[in-house]
């Protein structure tokens, strides 16, 4: 596959996935950032912890990405530590964006951020199962990293919608975890998979990119009324 622009090829990225990312980007800026800034005012916060507990989580994603391309370059795609690194990478994702699903107060915007997780999980899913069986490790050691990725949604999905509960008693864990899911959304929307990224390397393939603002144009559409 070529890349870059002035060069024409299949490009690796499905409208599905495209879509995703469009909807990733405007949940977190549209839904969940500005929903958690709303409640940390009402709380008489001033300091905009919403965006830097975002900002952090997003820095940690690419600051461990980071480290996988240094594992990957000195051991390869059969190390066992990139398998374990890629595995925690996307199972921290998997819980955010199941307790953003969960803490969803809207149908729409849950619909909506159910399709984008359900996208993007395919082909995460599939990349990992590749991963861990390129290492030396055991079957049972296999389908145990596979299995931890595999339930992180589900429980974020029972955490975020039990969080919910909790309101009175702690308001501020409802726009804290909102917070850290949006840092994830904003890296899948971006930066993930640096030689992938469709916002980063990928520039000339108008048809998937129009999906991406697709994407974040039905978030915008869908705040007017959330």
């Amino acid at each position: 596959i070529r890349e870059g622009c002035g060069h024409s090829g299949p490009f690796d990225f499905s409208i599905a996935e495209s879509l995703a990312v469009g909807v990733f980007l405007g949940s977190a800026l549209m839904h969940m950032l500005a929903d958690a800034s709303r409640n940390f005012y009402k709380l008489h916060y001033d300091y905009p912890i919403p965006f830097l507990m975002a900002s952090l989580v997003f820095l940690l994603l690419l600051f461990l990405e980071h480290i996988g391309r240094e594992i990957y370059e000195q051991e390869g795609l059969t190390s066992r530590s990139l398998a374990v690194l890629a595995v925690a990478m996307l199972s921290f994702h998997s819980l955010l964006a199941g307790a953003a699903l969960g803490l969803s107060r809207s149908p729409s915007v849950m619909l909506l951020v159910f399709l984008a997780i359900t996208a993007h999980k395919w082909a995460a899913s599939f990349a990992l199962s590749v991963q861990i069986n390129k290492t030396s490790l055991e079957l049972k050691s296999r389908l145990f990293l596979f299995g931890i990725f595999s339930i992180m949604a589900p429980i974020g999905i029972l955490f975020g919608s039990e969080v919910k509960y909790f309101t009175t008693p702690y308001p501020l864990l409802a726009p804290t975890f909102s917070s850290l899911a949006a840092g994830t959304f904003l890296y899948m929307g971006t930066l993930h998979g640096l030689e992938h990224g469709i916002l980063v390397k990928k520039c000339c393939d108008l048809k998937n990119f129009s999906f991406v603002i697709l994407g974040f144009f039905i978030m915008s559409i869908v705040a007017i009324w959330t």
